[in-house]
């Protein structure tokens, strides 16, 4: 049965959550990883014709008397960057669920995963237009990222400039992962992603959200306060939910629309929604791509 966002959040522990995670997602499931003759030992499996004889272990068919290959991992030779949003909008709350804490599990389940694949990786933050470096690719960044996550703050606005992003690596396949809720005043994330295409640079969007983001439905006099700004709203919910709901899913709709871009795949989710059911789509959809 799958932990909801709030039941792995609670735990406190963003290695323990990702564990979870990965073994919800089913033994085997993974970002990219194959099984073949590289030099990583992974396991034993019974030899079938065809097999290489080489790949016997003769040693332990001295002591077994059975004909066992080893199998080996094949590293992807991919290097994945993380970008998490750190505008002030990440702090958004439903239920006890808010976007930044649900953003740091979800990359510390596929940092987990791009682990066991022995993938490069690195974090990058977004804050004030900045685009900072915050986890380089060496040593173990998966401990590094999980440190990073525990810490960081989301604060801030989006300004009107979007920030440059480092050259691509072109003698290996590149991986960028934005976290975001991609709300927007102009253009700003979808000028950003664009300027970030390339044929050797696949880029995938989860676009974080709440239910009342994405659907308004309260009923009565709320105050709301943009998460930016600091700036607040008196509305009375039952007049405004029917002209909110229909901007913002013109607004959706259109976003959709401006990143059908090549080597771009755009997720949405909600704050409710589980983690392992939302990695299982992104794998699925990097299966057919």
């Amino acid at each position: 049965m799958n932990q909801s966002p709030l039941e792995l959040i609670r735990l406190g522990n963003l290695q323990l959550a990702a564990k979870i995670v990965s073994e919800e997602l089913q033994e085997g499931v993974h970002l990219g990883k194959k099984i073949g003759t590289g030099t990583a030992f992974e396991q034993y499996r019974h030899y079938e014709p065809g097999d290489d004889p080489k790949r016997i272990d003769w040693k332990l068919f001295a002591r077994s008397d059975k004909y066992l290959v080893k199998e080996s991992t094949i590293e992807s030779n991919l290097n994945i960057r993380f970008i998490l949003d750190l505008s002030g909008s990440m702090n958004y709350e439903e239920k006890g669920v808010s976007r930044l804490a649900y953003a740091n599990v979800l990359i510390a389940s596929l940092a987990y995963i791009g682990m066991l694949q022995h993938d490069k990786m690195s974090l990058y933050t977004l804050k004030n237009g900045n685009l900072e470096l915050v986890v380089a690719n060496r040593g173990k960044p998966f401990q590094r990222i999980l440190y990073t996550l525990d810490q960081v703050k989301a604060e801030g606005s989006w300004p009107d400039r979007h920030p440059q992003f480092p050259h691509l690596q072109y003698r290996e396949k590149e991986l960028v992962i934005f976290i975001s809720d991609l709300l927007q005043t102009d253009r700003e994330w979808v000028d950003l992603i664009a300027s970030m295409s390339h044929p050797r640079r696949e880029i995938v969007i989860f676009q974080i959200l709440g239910d009342q983001e994405l659907t308004l439905d309260l009923d009565g006099f709320y105050q709301f306060e943009d998460l930016e700004s600091g700036k607040t709203l008196a509305l009375e919910t039952r007049a405004a939910r029917k002209k909110y709901n229909e901007r913002i899913h013109e607004y959706l709709h259109e976003l959709d629309r401006s990143l059908h871009l090549p080597q771009v795949h755009l997720l949405r989710t909600t704050l409710s929604q589980p983690i392992p059911h939302l990695i299982k789509k992104y794998l699925n959809k990097r299966k057919l791509s």
